[in-house]
C-alpha cells in the first residue's frame, strides 16, 4: 500500500502540471509553434516513437559506456590522491583545474581531435561524470571513523584489509551519491556531445526538430531525454542500496 501511494502521488502531481499546461496553452490561444499543448506533444513523440528509440538507444550507450569509464577512473585517481602525498599535490590540482574548465567549449575540440563518431561523445560524457566520482570518493575514503581504525589497528590488521574491510565499506555512501550526482551530468555531457558533432542520437534529434521547425516534437525529445535522465539515476539509485546491503 505504502509503495503504490509512493507511485500514485509523482503520478498524479505530473498529471495535474500537464493538465495545468494543455489548459494554459488552449485558454491564452498560444501558438503551437512556441508552446504546443501536452496533447500535441504526447501525440508527436507517439507518432515518431520508433526515430525517439533508435536515436535514444544510441545516446544511452554513450551515456552508459562514458559513465562507467568515469567511474573506474574517477575512484582509481581518487584512491591514489588519498594515500599518495605526490598524487596529492599534482593529480588532484589538474583534475581540480580540469573541472574548472568551460567543458561546452570543448565540445568542439573534441570533434576536431576525435571526429564525429561516438569517441569524442563518449569524452564528453567522460568529462561531465569525471569530478563528482572523485571528489565523493574522496570525501567517502577521508570519513572513515578514527575509533574504528584504532579498533583495527589494534587488531593488528593489514593496510589492504583496513581499506577493504572498513574504509570502502565507509565510503560507499558517498560514493553512491557521487554516482547519483554525476550521471544527470553524464548525460548533459552526451547531449552536448551531439549538439557540437553528431549523425544520431538524441541530441542530434533536438538539433533537427529545431531547425524543421518541429517544436512538438522537439518537447518530445526533451521528454525523452528526462525520462532517459530518471530512469538512470532511479538504476544508479537501486544500485546503490542493493551495494551498500551487501557491504553491511
Amino acid at each position: 500500500m505504502d509503495f503504490v501511494r509512493r507511485l500514485l502521488q509523482p503520478v498524479i502531481f505530473f498529471v495535474v502540471i500537464g493538465g495545468i499546461w494543455e489548459f494554459g496553452v488552449r485558454y491564452f490561444e498560444i501558438h503551437p509553434y512556441l508552446l504546443p499543448p501536452v496533447s500535441d506533444i504526447l501525440q508527436a513523440g507517439w507518432v515518431s516513437r520508433g526515430e525517439l528509440w533508435q536515436h535514444g538507444i544510441v545516446t544511452f550507450w554513450e551515456i552508459l559506456i562514458g559513465f562507467a569509464a568515469a567511474v573506474v577512473c574517477g575512484v582509481l585517481v581518487a584512491v591514489c590522491v588519498f594515500f599518495s602525498a605526490v598524487a596529492r599535490r599534482t593529480i588532484y590540482p589538474m583534475v581540480t583545474a580540469l573541472q574548472s574548465l568551460p567543458k561546452i567549449a570543448l565540445a568542439p575540440l573534441m570533434i576536431v581531435w576525435f571526429g564525429y563518431g561516438i569517441m569524442s561523445k563518449l569524452i564528453m560524457t567522460f568529462l561531465f561524470a569525471f569530478f563528482p566520482i572523485v571528489i565523493s570518493t574522496l570525501g567517502g575514503l577521508s570519513s572513515t571513523q578514527e575509533t574504528l581504525l584504532e579498533h583495527f589497528r589494534a587488531l593488528r590488521a593489514s593496510p589492504w584489509s583496513t581499506f577493504w574491510r572498513l574504509r570502502v565499506p565507509a565510503a560507499l555512501p558517498s560514493f553512491i551519491d557521487g554516482c547519483k550526482i554525476a550521471m544527470p551530468l553524464a548525460v548533459i555531457g552526451a547531449i552536448i556531445g551531439e549538439f557540437v558533432g553528431s549523425e544520431r542520437g538524441l541530441g542530434n534529434l533536438i538539433l533537427f526538430t529545431m531547425s524543421a521547425g518541429r517544436t512538438d516534437l522537439l518537447f518530445a525529445t526533451l521528454l525523452a531525454v528526462t525520462v532517459l535522465s530518471l530512469v538512470l539515476y532511479w538504476a544508479i539509485e537501486a544500485l546503490g542500496r542493493l551495494v551498500w546491503w551487501r557491504s553491511l
